[in-house]
């Protein structure tokens, strides 16, 4: 059987071999001394020799640990090296579109993570969905992704990990001659006899469709037919215009000249977006990316849910234990 060397028991054995003094050593590596001197033992029995000598006065080396001590620094040495690389890399992020918008969570995620970690490098792609981010992110191709995680099949959300991070409300987009245009709110029951675009032509947004198609059947509603997914500003102002149905999208989403964008309500649809990776993943940019969604979360209440809201059960499964509710 083969046996794994973890750096914490290397780092361990270096501290008390520069200091001779467990106590110290424990206070240098800010660990209890209890803990340091099991690590110590642990790798002893790993190595199959006694490493220091104790006595109530003093701690000295053996010939073994004379031995090793060279050898651990330097491999702990490319262990750190090794990391610094990892962290000097820049962290591939998908916002899934380009399109920007007032209040899209993963621009306003992405926005306060560059400025509270501006020595790091977030790079923005733009993969369409999660669907898509899902396939690049288990080919490490992209090391993170905003989406609704619930939508994924099975097998993809059993390889990835997600952090809640925005209860989103669910709205419509039209082109302003669409003749439910002018309202400032729409209930789903006026949605009755206009077939609603869930972009199940978009094999990038397969999880938004879900979504969609859970929203429609449980308010009996109809989807429009699929259509090829447009891909820009001009583009989806002409697509809206051309097809003529309204378009379900959040409420923070694009403002696209002569499109308008219409909150549902009665009862108000949301739809959980997350941060998705990898499990394991450790760079540093991922904490900037996790700490900058939970601050903005506090401080605009982004996983409180209103009351009589909808919410698909596979989505509230993933809240945090005793979510708050408006």
């Amino acid at each position: 059987m083969p046996r794994d060397l973890h750096p914490r028991l290397l780092r361990g054995f270096v501290a008390t071999a520069e200091t001779l003094h467990f106590g110290r050593a424990a206070e240098r590596l800010h660990i209890a001394q209890q803990a340091l001197s099991r690590d110590v033992r642990t790798l002893e029995g790993l190595l199959g020799d006694a490493l220091f000598t104790r006595t109530t006065r003093s701690v000295d080396l053996t010939p073994a640990g004379q031995r090793l001590l060279p050898r651990a620094r330097r491999l702990l040495a490319l262990h750190d090296e090794i990391l610094a690389g990892a962290a000097a890399r820049p962290l591939l992020l998908d916002l899934n579109s380009d399109v920007t918008g007032p209040d899209l969570t993963a621009g306003r995620v992405l926005e306060r993570a560059r400025a509270a970690w501006p020595e790091g490098e977030l790079l923005a792609r733009f993969h369409g969905g999660l669907a898509a981010a899902a396939a690049e992110l288990l080919t490490h191709r992209l090391d993170a992704s905003f989406g609704r995680f619930a939508g994924l099949p099975a097998p993809l959300r059993g390889q990835l990990v997600q952090l809640p991070v925005r209860l989103e409300r669910i709205s419509v987009m039209m082109a302003d001659t669409h003749p439910l245009a002018g309202r400032s709110g729409l209930r789903l029951a006026d949605l009755v006899g206009h077939p609603v675009d869930i972009c199940a032509g978009n094999p990038a947004t397969t999880e938004w469709a879900d979504l969609g198609i859970r929203l429609l059947r449980e308010h009996g509603l109809t989807a429009a037919d699929p259509h090829v997914p447009p891909v820009g500003v001009d583009e989806t102002a002409r697509y809206l215009t051309r097809h003529g149905d309204p378009m379900l999208t959040t409420v923070g989403g694009p403002r696209i000249p002569g499109t308008v964008n219409v909150p549902l309500v009665d009862p108000v649809p949301l739809s959980l977006v997350s941060l998705v990776h990898r499990p394991g993943e450790r760079h540093p940019g991922l904490r900037a990316l996790a700490d900058a969604a939970a601050g903005l979360g506090a401080a605009e209440g982004w996983l409180r849910r209103p009351p009589g809201s909808w919410l698909p059960s596979a989505d509230a499964a993933l809240l945090p234990v005793g979510g708050t509710v408006d």
